[in-house]
Formats: C-alpha cells, structure tokens, sequence
C-alpha cells in the first residue's frame, strides 16, 4: 500500500551522479542565472557535471539524443556516464509564431526523450513574454528555475535507482 509521497527535491547529503547539462545561452544575462542556480545545487549535493553549450533551445534535445547515442548514460560505455541531464536555456515571445514552434518542440522533444529513454531531465527552458519575467524566474541561486530544475534531475535520479532497488522512498 502506498503512503504519502516523498517531499520533492533530493535527499539530503551526498550524491553519486554525474550530470549532463546542456545550456542555450541565447540571452547570456539568463543563462547565466540559471545555470548559476543549477550548479549551486549541483555542488551542494556533491555531484559531478559536463557542460555542453548549444547556439538555441532547438538544438537542447539533439545533444541529449547525441549523448545517448555516443552511450554516454551506459555504464558500459569508457567515459564517466550521465546520470541524468539539466536543461538550460530562454525562449521570449516575438512578433511572429516562431515562439509558438520553438517553446512546443523543444518542449515536447525534451520530454519525449526523457520518456523514451527513462532518462532523469531537470527543464529550465524558461517560456516568456519578456526578459524581464525571464529574470525573475532565472535570478535567485538555487531559488531560480535553474535550481529548481538541478533538484528535479537529482530526485528523480534517486527515485530511479529507488524503483530499481526495490524502494519506494
């Protein structure tokens, strides 16, 4: 019988992974924030990273496909693997559609990926209507969606190894 659910964000202490995190600097003064915010979590946890920039947020989930065809999330495999992915970037809406084209397939993709490959993605790709509610979700540090996105990649490593484990933690 299930109880009640684990809290989100990572367990406290330590963790083992190595994360893959893939960053759109397109607007630099968010990126940054964001991954700022990412990292900060990162270290707080101990975990190890690779960072991979990419010219827009279109080209996020191509990495991420990259990676795992190079068997970068196989234990098999000779490089440290990936543990899961954090995604790093900002789209704001302009005068024509190409908002619209660009937040909904990097969007899906992202999460078709995930799915498909049962890989652990924290999504900071921020979809705005201006930069400044762009920085106001990027800045904070940890608090920021950067932060927010690195504890969602590291929880649901842990629930993964949990279910693999035989735990529902």
């Amino acid at each position: 019988m299930a109880g009640r659910g684990t809290p989100i964000g990572p367990r406290a202490g330590k963790l083992e992974v190595h994360i893959l995190v893939v960053e759109a600097p397109y607007y630099e003064d968010v990126s940054k924030a964001l991954a700022d915010g990412a990292l900060a979590v990162l270290a707080a946890h101990g975990c190890t990273f690779e960072r991979i920039v990419v010219p827009g947020a279109l080209e996020i989930p191509q990495v991420i496909v990259q990676a795992a065809a190079a068997g970068r999330f196989d234990e098999e495999e000779g490089d440290e693997p990936f543990d899961g992915a954090i995604v790093l970037g900002c789209v704001i809406r302009g005068e024509t559609s190409h908002y619209d084209i660009v937040c909904n397939s990097t969007n899906h993709w992202l999460m078709q990926i995930a799915t498909d490959l049962a890989l652990p993605v924290g999504n900071a790709v921020l979809t705005v209507d201006t930069h400044a509610q762009a920085m106001a979700r990027a800045e904070g540090g940890i608090a920021g969606k950067g932060g927010d996105a690195a504890r969602a990649c590291l929880r649901l490593i842990e629930v993964g190894r949990d279910l693999a484990s035989g735990s529902s933690r």
